[in-house]
């Protein structure tokens, strides 16, 4: 039986950050994370670079270099208030102006303060955004049912205690791949108090996994993308890889890698 329960190199969990507003306490928080080897998302408001305590616009493609750099609407407005057209523009200007200024292309976003419904969905993925993330964590590692409503696990401040069973699930048998989902604003460490100790200590605790993934949420929505497009035959004896990247499956207990636009017999 092939069943898709694998992330990338064959890795059964994966571990994500994403982080919005690009407050200059971001640079603390990159710093953080690339000493412990892990990737996160930085959600970007374009109008408001260079604003007192937030980064600028010079800044932002050395500081989230090996990181993704996201869409959070050009002026972290509230969308349900908005025309469908402002909705747009909010998210194509944040593009107009992040992707030359950073040389990537933005596919992602996070809704600015938590707020969306089913027709600014649409309009996000008309407007190129191929997942969003909100605010409700689910105190779960379960991959979202949809990514245009990608639910997190947790919110920064509850990470140690999720951080704890997760590795206690990852030591007993389990079914499906996990996935521990990471949200929060960096702003946060420094003003409700010095709290800067609960991120050290989650990515200390969490680093080095041999079981776990560390990527970008664009690196998770097209792995998940690519695992969810394979073709199995009847007989479960072939699989075809019709994307272009690598997946990994389980195969009658064994984990098994389906290349780019080949087939596998098993």
């Amino acid at each position: 039986m092939v069943v898709f329960n694998r992330f990338k190199d064959g890795k059964p969990a994966a571990l994500t950050f994403s982080y919005d507003d690009a407050p200059e306490e971001d640079k603390r928080l990159v710093e953080i994370l690339n000493t412990y080897g892990m990737k996160g998302t930085f959600h970007i408001n374009a109008g408001t670079l260079g604003n007192p305590g937030k980064c600028t616009p010079e800044e932002i493609k050395t500081l989230y270099e090996g990181h993704e750099i996201s869409c959070h609407g050009y002026k972290h407005l509230h969308l349900p208030e908005l025309s469908n057209m402002n909705v747009a523009m909010e998210f194509m200007q944040d593009r107009k102006v992040l992707e030359p200024l950073t040389g990537r292309l933005l596919r992602g976003c996070s809704y600015a303060f938590g707020q969306y419904n089913a027709q600014i969905i649409q309009i996000l993925k008309n407007c190129g955004m191929e997942y969003a993330r909100t605010v409700q964590s689910t105190k779960a590692f379960s991959l979202p049912e949809d990514f245009m409503q990608w639910h997190p696990t947790c919110h920064h401040n509850d990470c140690l205690e999720m951080a704890d069973r997760f590795l206690q699930i990852m030591q007993t048998p389990w079914k499906g791949i996990k996935l521990f989902y990471v949200w929060g604003h960096a702003y946060e460490f420094q003003r409700y108090g010095d709290k800067w100790h609960i991120i050290e200590e989650f990515c200390k605790k969490m680093c080095n996994l041999p079981y776990v993934w560390y990527a970008t949420n664009i690196e998770i929505k097209e792995y998940v993308d690519a695992l969810r497009a394979l073709k199995v035959s009847l007989d479960n004896k072939q699989v075809y890889n019709p994307t272009a990247t690598d997946v990994w499956v389980s195969a009658d207990g064994k984990t098994v890698k389906i290349p780019k636009g080949e087939t596998v017999c098993l």
